[in-house]
Order: structure tokens, then C-alpha cells, then sequence
């Protein structure tokens, strides 16, 4: 009977041991989700990281561990779409320092802030210097649009 409630008391420190083990493995997935889709904000996606919550109870081990499994996955999710978007973002510039070198050669191109990581909604845009004339001279300029339209004030009723 002693030798039994031993056994018991050691599985079940065991068990707590390990749930304290999953619970700071999940606390780490969280923090570093968190910090990918924090860091590519407003560019991230944000994907959902483990299933819903059914409400206040404590989980067991495979409960917790399905978790941590769920939450890996979406860090593993994260990370590429971090580095997809690295090299799209890497990919636009290369195409605006070609434009700043060499307008003539990028007629019509456009590339806009949010394609180069950047805020606000401005867009390069290799145009014709003088219009029509430009166009036919072959005078070529990179111009930068503000592209946010205009604020229109409400009226005060």
C-alpha cells in the first residue's frame, strides 16, 4: 500500500514536471509568434496559432502538447512568410534603384511603398518628364506620388 501511494506521488510529479515543461515550451512559441507577427506589421499575416480555447480547465499532456505541435507549426508558418516577404521587399528595390539609374529603360513601371516595406501609400512611377513631348524626346523621370488621397474635411451639421 506505501509502495503504491510512492508510485502514484511519483508519476503525478512527474506529470507536473512535464506540464511545467510544456507550459514554458508554449510560453516561447507564443512570445516568438508574437514577435515575427509584430515585427511585420501591418505586412504579416496573421494566421490563428493553436485551436480556440473551450473555456477555463486544465489541459492534459496531449492536450498541451497538440498545442505546443500547433503553435511550432505557426512559428515554422511565420518565419517563411517573413522570408517571402524579405524577398519580395528585396526584389521591388532592386527594381527602383534600376529606375533611379536608368528611366528611360523602365517606361510606365511602378512600385509602390508597401511593395518596398515602407509606410504610407506613395508610388514610384517612371514618367515622361515634359508630357507628350518628353515621351516623344525621350526624357524620362522617376517621380514620387504621395498616392494617399486627399482628406475632405466633414461638414458640421
Amino acid at each position: 500500500m506505501v509502495e503504491l501511494t510512492v508510485r502514484s506521488a511519483a508519476r503525478d510529479l512527474d506529470e507536473r514536471a512535464a506540464r511545467a515543461q510544456l507550459r514554458r515550451q508554449i510560453a516561447r512559441l507564443e512570445a516568438r509568434l508574437a514577435s515575427l507577427q509584430a515585427g511585420g506589421f501591418p505586412y504579416a499575416r496573421v494566421r490563428p496559432a493553436a485551436p480556440g480555447a473551450r473555456g477555463p480547465r486544465l489541459l492534459g499532456l496531449g492536450e498541451l502538447e497538440r498545442t505546443r505541435d500547433a503553435l511550432a507549426a505557426a512559428v515554422a508558418g511565420a518565419r517563411e512568410d517573413a522570408a517571402e516577404r524579405g524577398e519580395r521587399q528585396a526584389a521591388a528595390r532592386a527594381l527602383l534603384d534600376r529606375m533611379l539609374d536608368e528611366p528611360r529603360r523602365h517606361k510606365f513601371v511602378r512600385v509602390a511603398n508597401c511593395d518596398l516595406g515602407e509606410p504610407g501609400c506613395g508610388v514610384w512611377h517612371v514618367r515622361p518628364r515634359a508630357g507628350l513631348i518628353g515621351m516623344l524626346a525621350g526624357w524620362w523621370q522617376v517621380k514620387l506620388s504621395s498616392g494617399c488621397p486627399l482628406r475632405v474635411p466633414k461638414a458640421v451639421t
